[in-house]
């Protein structure tokens, strides 16, 4: 399922340089610019507290957004970077990338995790050890997914799921040409010493 294409919004940056970017912060805003699809450079800023409660909703960087900037035609980004204060953990600079819906781009897609219940492993005590929360894929960036689910239906202590056991949204694929590992249900701690303790014996 392709997520709902959300507006930002923007406006135009005059001057360029790094005394124009602490101007603008200076003045409650985080400068950034759009790049990208052939088209010359847009210097931009965004009020500081607007774009920090988009930030805090998560996913910003794996979403497809709908730029609108005062005096410029609508634009479909996706953000190519954050730049923060090293001390405060604050936006200071965003860039984003123009992208046309049919586009191939590569980013980050959350791993859902599903029937927890129908897993015999973890019915027995075991435990879901997630190695990637988060997978990167090529998709289209007029369809990206939400996210990929991993149905934990019938998995036992010791199964370990990679990424070939996902079924894919149509039209994505990994950017990792490798059966990388997603995750595994581990057994729980006093089941494996019990375990070890027979193996040895």
């Amino acid at each position: 399922m392709a997520r709902e294409i959300t507006d930002l919004t923007a406006e135009v940056r005059t001057g360029t340089g790094k005394g124009a970017a602490r101007q603008a912060r200076r003045d409650g805003y985080v400068p950034g610019i759009i790049y990208g699809d052939g088209t010359e450079p847009v210097a931009i800023k965004m009020k500081f507290n607007y774009l920090l409660t988009r930030l805090r909703k998560g996913r910003f960087l794996q979403s497809l957004f709908n730029l609108k900037v005062d005096g410029q035609p609508d634009v479909h980004v996706i953000c190519r970077g954050v730049q923060r204060d090293v001390v405060k953990d604050m936006p200071t600079h965003v860039d984003f990338m123009r992208v046309h819906d049919e586009s191939r781009i590569e980013l980050f897609v959350h791993v859902t995790f599903i029937n927890h219940e129908a897993s015999p492993g973890l019915k027995r005590g075991g435990t879901l050890t997630v190695v990637r929360h988060e997978v990167e894929l090529e998709v289209t960036a007029g369809d990206i997914p939400d996210h990929i689910t991993v149905d934990l239906t019938g998995k036992v202590i010791g199964d370990v799921i990679h990424i070939e056991d996902v079924v894919l949204p149509e039209g994505t694929k990994a950017t990792i040409n490798r059966n990388f590992v997603i995750a595994n249900v581990a057994a729980p701690a006093g089941l494996a010493a019990v375990e070890e303790e027979a193996a040895s014996a």
